[in-house]
């Protein structure tokens, strides 16, 4: 119940609309009655015609004002003796023209109230869920990156469309459904008990085996939907694995791999989709053959007393029959709902429990903005363990000017770039503190933080969007002379208008139109233009060919110019005129200095130069055998 209370604090936003189509069911179920109660008259007139003298009686009769109705009958009397007043008080033909007139005008208003609360309640939920996703995408952006790697996109991903549309089928059981179907039960139950109440009696015999029955199948509905949930969440995280890495799977020739995984995940989840439409079929047939079991002992017992008692009219029966035989469709629709509930509600807990995942704390209370680097970057013994587990930093102490240049250097494992991923705060510090002009990062604002930032990775991020729109991200307003001027800096403005159709060229999902070298180069454009004090790179350059390299290191040293820069290098011969390089291995600075001390002396960078030297030399050629 707290997960269907909570579901329904993100309805009382939209209290008015809702409010307006209950309003609109209620009336829509009474005139549904009307309907019901027009075939007393309509039989009246065809089958059993007042005389004149009747009729002069029923409008003596229908002048009689009720008087204090003490019990139910009187108010029966009274209310038919009114409606004879003005339907079968005139000739037959007259009668029958204000019967079918009454008929179209009912269910004209039964059909616009109908329309009312089909689009209101849409309307309702359809505003519910966008606030639901909108709330689970701007949670996801509070989320450490931590949370990111211990997750399955695919399942986030599947978190926000599908167990997102799954609460749409619990809001609309509740409010349109429930109450709708609910408000119709009562209207025909009206009916059955006016037309005779023993008839009645005997037909209520269905409503408890229903109930036995919805509460029966319940647990097992919640506990299923659960399944299917998880299910396409694994369906979801292979396609975006395969889809993004499709060239990878292709080189490797993995497609009949891949297509035995996904048939896997398919085969389990049909299996439980399946299970659970058998079970939830089973309400409905159930309770609807309960009803007509109950329906044929009315006839019969019905019939019984029209035939051999004559205690019952039979525009009465009628009215009974169709009253009964009309509630079949709102107990089935009823018996339906604990469905949808159950799914609806098992996807709630999902999305409420990933709403519920507390982000990282990154900055404290009354945390200050941060305009400009004027002093200093300050490492003070950080350490740093993802999740609580071995620490990956230990100890780690140094301070940078403005303007320098910091390398950061050292063997795979080393936590090269978990040391530059601290200071935009992507991670926060176990253990010590990272400070910009002896301001703790934490009593940064980290917005401010970043926006002092520019950082360039091994693996460029573009989107799927215009060369303009991807150097101009974080930086829309900037003009289209600023952006060529960023574009020439970084190498990129000649091949990007060689491109179809210039800057509005669309580079593709990831910008796979375009080389390793070009990505790097609109990446390094994108920091150009935003022109921030603090520059990172993540061994920007070690994936490219040499030319490529080339044309991209002179882009990043006349980015580095008058900057503070965090390099890291897989590369040593790119970090030779550093003002700073940190030798990194196993979590630890193990060496520091420029490139001449570094060398200098015996250790590991030297032993890394010396190797990558070696290799880098030209093979002296064999002398052929004369």
């Amino acid at each position: 119940m707290r997960t269907f209370f909570r579901l329904l604090s993100y309805v009382r936003p939209h209290s008015r609309s809702l409010t307006l189509a209950l309003v609109c069911m209620v009336f829509f179920a009474l005139f549904s009655g009307f309907s019901i109660g027009m075939i007393s008259p309509f039989m009246r007139v065809l089958f059993k015609s007042p005389t004149a003298e009747q009729r002069r009686e029923m409008s003596q009769d229908a002048s009689l004002e009720l008087s204090a109705p003490t019990d139910f009958q009187k108010i029966r009397d009274y209310i038919e003796l009114k409606a004879q007043k003005y339907i079968l008080s005139s000739r037959p033909l007259v009668s029958l023209e204000r019967i079918c007139f009454v008929i179209l005008l009912v269910m004209l208003l039964k059909n616009l109230f109908n329309y009312g609360q089909t689009y209101l309640i849409a309307s309702v939920e359809q505003r519910v869920i966008k606030d639901l996703r909108d709330r689970l995408y701007s949670h996801l952006y509070s989320l450490p990156l931590s949370f990111f790697h211990a997750q399955k996109t695919g399942r986030l991903i599947s978190r926000i469309t599908n167990d997102v549309t799954m609460i749409r089928g619990t809001i609309t059981a509740v409010f349109s459904n429930v109450v709708r179907d609910t408000l119709l039960l009562f209207v025909c139950l009206f009916w059955v008990f006016w037309a005779s109440w023993k008839l009645a009696l005997v037909s209520l015999v269905v409503l408890p085996p229903s109930m036995i029955l919805i509460v029966t199948i319940s647990k097992k509905l919640r506990r299923d939907s659960s399944l299917i949930q998880e299910r396409m969440g694994d369906i979801t995280s292979v396609l975006q694995e395969t889809i993004s890495g499709i060239r990878v799977v292709k080189a490797f020739r993995m497609e009949d791999f891949e297509m035995r995984k996904f048939v896997h995940y398919t085969k389990a989840y049909l299996y439980h989709f399946v299970r659970l439409i058998k079970i939830g079929a089973l309400a409905s047939p159930l309770a609807e053959y309960l009803g007509v079991i109950v329906g044929t002992v009315v006839l019969w017992y019905g019939g019984r007393e029209i035939l051999q008692e004559g205690t019952l009219e039979p525009d009465a029966f009628f009215i009974f029959l169709f009253a009964l035989f009309s509630m079949m469709a709102p107990i089935k629709s009823l018996s339906q709902v604990n469905t949808k509930i159950q799914e609806g509600l098992a996807a709630a807990k999902r999305v409420f429990k990933l709403l519920d995942t507390v982000p990282g704390v990154s900055e404290r209370p009354g945390a200050v903005e941060l305009s400009e680097l004027k002093r200093e970057v300050a490492f003070q013994e950080v350490c740093f363990a993802y999740d609580g587990g071995k620490e990956v930093l230990r100890d780690i102490s140094f301070s940078v000017k403005p303007g320098q240049v910091v390398a950061v250097v050292g063997p795979s494992g080393a936590g090269k770039s978990t040391l530059v991923d601290l200071l935009p705060k992507f991670y926060i510090p176990t253990s010590g503190k990272i400070t910009f002009d002896e301001i703790d990062s934490l009593d940064i604002r980290t917005d401010s933080l970043r926006g002092l930032m520019g950082i360039v990775t091994q693996e460029t991020i573009l989107f799927n969007d215009t060369v303009r729109n991807n150097i101009a991200y974080g930086s829309e307003a900037a003009s289209d002379e600023a952006l060529i001027r960023a574009s020439v800096a970084a190498n990129a403005h000649q091949f990007i208008e060689n491109m179809p159709a210039g800057y509005q060229t669309v580079i593709g999902d990831r910008g796979v139109r375009l080389s390793g070298g070009q990505r790097q180069r609109i990446a390094i454009a994108r920091a150009i233009l935003k022109n921030p004090p603090i520059l990172i790179f993540d061994e920007a350059t070690s994936a490219l060919d040499t030319e490529s390299e080339l044309l991209v290191q002179q882009a990043i040293e006349r980015l580095m110019e008058n900057r503070t820069s965090f390099v890291i290098a897989h590369r040593l011969s790119t970090i030779q005129r550093a003002d700073l390089i940190l030798v990194m291995d196993e979590g630890r600075i193990v060496q520091r200095g420029t490139h001449e001390d570094l060398l200098a002396e015996e250790g590991l960078y030297r032993r890394l130069y010396e190797l990558q030297f070696s290799v880098s030399q030209p093979t002296r050629p064999v002398e052929a055998v004369k």
